[in-house]
This record gives C-alpha cells, structure tokens and sequence, in this order.
C-alpha cells in the first residue's frame, strides 16, 4: 500500500526543496515508522535520483538524506548504500556522496553494515574510497567501537585476495598501510 501511495503521491519525482519538507515531516511522525516502511520510503524517495546523479548532489538533496539517515539509517543503508554499492561502473558522484553519508551522517552501527556490504561485493577501484572513509571514521572517531573480528579478518582476507587486482592501484595502497597503521596489533 505504501508503495502504492509513493507512486500515486509520485514522491520518487517531487522536487527536492519539497523533498526536504517532507523528510522533516517524516521525521515528526509518532510513533517512528517500521523497518519495512522506512525502507520502502528510502527506496521511493532516493534510489533514483541517486543512482542518475551525474554531478554532485544539490544542497537540498544533501539536506534530505541526512535527515532521513538521522533517524532511519539502518533501512537506508540496506536498500541505497547495498543499491549503489552493487551498482556497475564508475558511479563517481554516487561513491562521493556514499563516502560524505559515511563520514557526516552515519551512526557507527551503520558505519560497520556499510563496511560489510562492500566486502559482499567484490571490489573494485569505485569502492576504495568507501573503505577508506570507513577507515577514516575510525580514526577520528576514537571511541568508535573497534570492528568485530569477524569483520576485521573478512577485511584483511578481501585486501589480500585482491593485491594482484590492485597492483598500480594508489588508493589500494593507501588502503592497506590505513589497515597496517590502524590495526598493526592485529595483523600478523
């Protein structure tokens, strides 16, 4: 039915100053939305407009996704960040703003389920800056949990099966020496 209402409402096409009127509603609502509708509205809200940007974002999409990672950012990731994580080619401007979402609006849980839907895919130069903004928040974020050791190993074990891949790569070679500086107790 939501979705239905989505259509009917044609959310996925509204513009984006109303976008923002409407994720600051979505936010009011008590009590929250469900996982499922939360997801659903991700989807009708963002997925497409992300996976056509061909330049950054504008100011009022920016200020749409943050408010509704602010309160949702579980489904949000689930269903956008796995959707342009998956996604073929380039998508520089899509990594960017995936990369920004990581480093400004994520809360540490999410942080992680983000590190660990780019290790389901495999990896490519187009999600070594996502790495390394996961890394990044490490860093600045001290009290940041540190990654659970199946996590951490499922990393190192990517990093090492893709060397050959990545052999002139410079992003993977500044991913690696975060991964040794960061985590030089735990690798052996």
């Amino acid at each position: 039915q939501l979705e239905g209402l989505c259509s009917f409402l044609q959310l996925s096409t509204c513009p984006e100053h109303l976008l923002v009127r409407f994720c600051s509603w979505l936010l009011a609502l008590t009590p929250d939305l469900s996982y499922t509708s939360a997801a659903i509205l991700a989807e009708q809200l963002f997925l497409q407009r992300v996976l056509s940007l061909t330049q950054p974002p504008s100011r009022h999409l920016m200020a749409a996704l943050a408010s509704f990672c602010s309160k949702y950012s579980q489904p949000f990731c689930r269903v956008l960040v796995a959707a342009v994580l998956r996604e073929p080619g380039e998508g520089a401007e899509q990594t960017k703003l995936v990369c920004e979402l990581v480093e400004e609006c994520l809360e540490p849980d999410c942080v992680r389920l983000v590190l660990s839907q780019v290790l389901e895919v495999p990896l490519s130069e187009k999600l070594l800056p996502v790495l390394q903004a996961v890394l990044g928040r490490q860093v600045r974020e001290p009290p940041l949990e540190v990654l659970p050791p199946k996590l951490f190993d499922l990393l190192v074990m990517t990093l090492c099966w893709q060397a050959p891949a990545f052999a002139t790569s410079l992003n993977y070679a500044k991913l690696v020496t975060a991964v040794l500086t960061m985590y030089q107790n735990q690798v052996s």
